[in-house]
């Protein structure tokens, strides 16, 4: 009886420290969408030759997340954004709102982080009204509900930055009204000021292009995008983004291992940017996962460095296996080798 004392005694007095941890003053969630094992498998075997060798890869904390949804096993983005951005599960196309539940919206983690007074920001490859851009930051019952959700994102939750592809329902002009100074490309983003605040880069008319045969003269790569995000959003009280490499996911549903290998890789860049602001610090956390596995990937042989490998897709839509996660700097520790997708919302909001 006493050692079962002991035990419960050892078992608060952890629960309780680990409660206690202090709020890591800025906070970096990178989504590769579609990103599963095997996507992160090729394209480390084509950039070096070897799997395991993409900058997130090296990072100290690595383990597994599942990702099933509440209506099915298969999760779609919106479902899986949800989880990740709220804690909750919902019902695959819903963003951010209670369904299965009462319909109310879930608060996400820009609203908490803005709530905290720190800066906030959602980036992404994909169009800027996406499910995974979305879901961090408004809310809606359809992910394809487009004006809806480009007008709360630009008028109620009102992120300070938003950079990503053009979308239904967003334009210059809508997002000046909304007091963002804004870019629509390279040249423009790089002469956003930090003292306006409230930055916006709308990159085209639609997704950004694929890194592999893509025309960036006048438009920035996702590391690009990532490195301006990070010096805009720096500030005393600090920060929340959300970055997301969306057209993994699009590579993956057109079973494009070229594209899916070059989206991934650059991604891995937008990781090593971050990385390397950060390296010096001790009050930053960076947490890098997928929302999903898209085409059902399967690495056969690999082919050596600069050579694509052989592989073979099960479909063009999502698959229900679990996705890496990798976790660097302030509080990585806290997340454990297995997690459910909604377990990093609830670790996070944990903290003090």
């Amino acid at each position: 009886m006493k050692r079962f004392c002991c035990l419960i005694v050892i078992f608060l007095i952890s629960f309780s420290a680990s409660a206690q941890k202090m709020m890591p003053k800025n906070i970096i969630f990178m989504v590769g969408d579609g990103m599963g094992p095997e996507q992160v498998k090729a394209a480390g075997m084509y950039l070096t030759g070897q799997e395991g060798t993409l900058s997130f890869e090296l990072m100290p904390v690595k383990g597994e997340v599942t990702t099933k949804s509440a209506d099915s096993s298969v999760t779609d983005s919106a479902a899986a954004a949800t989880a990740l951005a709220t804690g909750v599960k919902v019902n695959n196309k819903v963003v951010s709102v209670a369904l299965p539940g009462d319909g109310k919206d879930l608060k996400n983690m820009v609203e908490v982080f803005k709530e905290q007074g720190k800066l906030t920001g959602v980036l992404t490859t994909s169009y800027m009204n996406d499910a995974t851009p979305s879901c961090f930051s408004t809310h809606g019952r359809k992910r394809d509900d487009y004006v809806e959700l480009s007008n709360n994102m630009m008028k109620v939750s009102h992120p300070n930055l938003l950079f990503g592809g053009g979308c239904k329902g967003m334009s210059p002009d809508l997002l000046k009204e909304a007091g963002y100074s804004v870019s629509t490309d390279l040249e423009s983003m790089e002469k956003l000021s930090v003292e306006s605040k409230y930055w916006a880069g709308l990159f085209g008319a639609s997704p950004m292009p694929f890194e592999k045969g893509g025309d960036f003269s006048r438009l920035p790569h996702l590391s690009q995008m990532v490195k301006k995000a990070l010096a805009l959003l720096e500030n005393d009280k600090g920060f929340f983004i959300m970055i997301e490499g969306g057209r993994i996911d699009h590579a993956g549903h057109s079973n494009k291992i070229g594209e899916n290998v070059a989206e991934t890789i650059e991604f891995a860049n937008a990781v090593k940017m971050v990385v390397d602001w950060a390296k010096d610090r001790k009050d930053t956390l960076i947490i890098v996962t997928a929302d999903h596995e898209t085409g059902g990937l399967s690495v056969v042989k690999n082919n050596g460095k600069g050579v694509y490998p052989e592989v073979t897709w099960k479909s063009k839509g999502h698959s229900g296996v679990n996705v890496p996660f990798y976790a660097w700097g302030m509080n990585s520790e806290a997340f454990g080798k297995t997690l459910d997708n909604t377990d990093f919302f609830k670790i996070i909001t944990s903290w003090k």
